[in-house]
């Protein structure tokens, strides 16, 4: 039975619904049984489920689970295209109004957490990518190393450097390319940034286990099972295609990189499970790390009665006034 939301004294702001959580930790499960309770409209905040084809690598919901609970901004991209947080931002703030406009609540669900920040906190307007330049910081890094490159971005913005690792190869070449391009630094652009209010009266929550052995046994078994259900021959389709490289950000998702360099014979298939096995709980880390540093954040236990997560969701003090 949905609960009724009609009523609500929150300054005339629509509301909004962020189900955040590492990966493997119970967030789609959670989000399907509010969109029963509630009349959500489910918006997918993955930078790995924009892309079709991308289906079990990136735990896409089946068939049957996207027609009884549609999500918007899955399957928008072909894996030859880039799809970056101002995309995001775009694509989600339309699908949010629609839904607002309809007197429904966005329900937004998924783990990447720089798209959420895209959309709490905004964007700097900074230059389009540019092919050459970008092509030129691959050649470094393919001769040199991606140290190499953060060698340079040291150069011409420390601040930049000091925040992006050695070896985070995406951020490092867009804040060299962003420079390269417009003789202004990231940093420069990010603090030039306007502030971009999100018009929604947003209630955030995240799910994930009390114990880190508990999501990397849930990792481990969510792997095996994609692994089992045919993730290598998604792959070795992809690959199949002729157009598709390691270098296009679909292709550098967790797990898909590690298949593809396995089936481009750099290493084993075992050694392609590990491989991707230790970057899905790195992924997991990085993802509790900028949780444990979220504002009006409150947690959800992973596993149980899904009962008891609800009554959590709908009965908690910071989501009491969704009743």
């Amino acid at each position: 039975m949905a609960v009724d939301l009609s009523n609500d004294s929150s300054q005339g702001l629509p509301k909004a619904i962020f189900l955040m959580g590492p990966t493997a930790a119970g967030k789609t499960d959670l989000a399907l049984a509010l969109s029963d309770r509630l009349p959500c409209d489910l918006i997918s905040v993955d930078s790995a489920l924009v892309y079709r084809g991308l289906d079990i690598g990136s735990a896409k919901p089946d068939a049957a689970t996207l027609a009884r609970y549609p999500h918007q901004l899955i399957d928008i991209c072909d894996p030859s295209e880039a799809y970056s947080a101002a995309n995001f931002r775009r694509d989600a703030l339309a699908a949010m109004a629609k839904s607002a406009a309809a007197g429904r609540i966005p329900l937004l669900v998924g783990g990447t957490m720089l798209y959420y920040k895209a959309l709490l906190e905004g964007l700097a307007d900074m230059p389009s990518a540019d092919q050459q330049i970008r092509a030129e910081i691959n050649a470094v890094a393919e001769a040199d190393g991606w140290p190499a490159v953060h060698a340079l971005l040291a150069e011409v913005d420390a601040a930049s450097a000091a925040r992006i690792h050695p070896n985070h190869s995406q951020r490092l070449s867009r804040a060299l390319e962003v420079y390269r391009i417009s003789g202004v630094t990231m940093s420069a652009w990010q603090a030039q940034q306007a502030e971009q209010v999100l018009p929604y009266r947003v209630f955030q929550f995240a799910i994930a286990p009390p114990e880190r052995s508990v999501l990397h046994q849930r990792i481990e078994q969510r792997l095996q099972q994609m692994f089992a259900q045919g993730f290598v021959d998604e792959v070795a389709g992809l690959m199949a295609r002729g157009d598709l490289h390691a270098d296009l950000p679909a292709i550098r998702a967790v797990g898909y990189r590690q298949v593809w360099e396995h089936l481009r014979g750099d290493y084993s298939l075992d050694e392609a499970f590990e491989r991707a096995l230790i970057a899905t709980r790195q992924l997991a880390k990085r993802q509790l790390t900028w949780l444990r540093g979220w504002s009006d954040l409150q947690w959800l236990e992973t596993g149980g009665n899904i009962e008891l997560q609800l009554n959590s969701v709908l009965a908690h003090s910071g989501a009491a006034e969704l009743l």
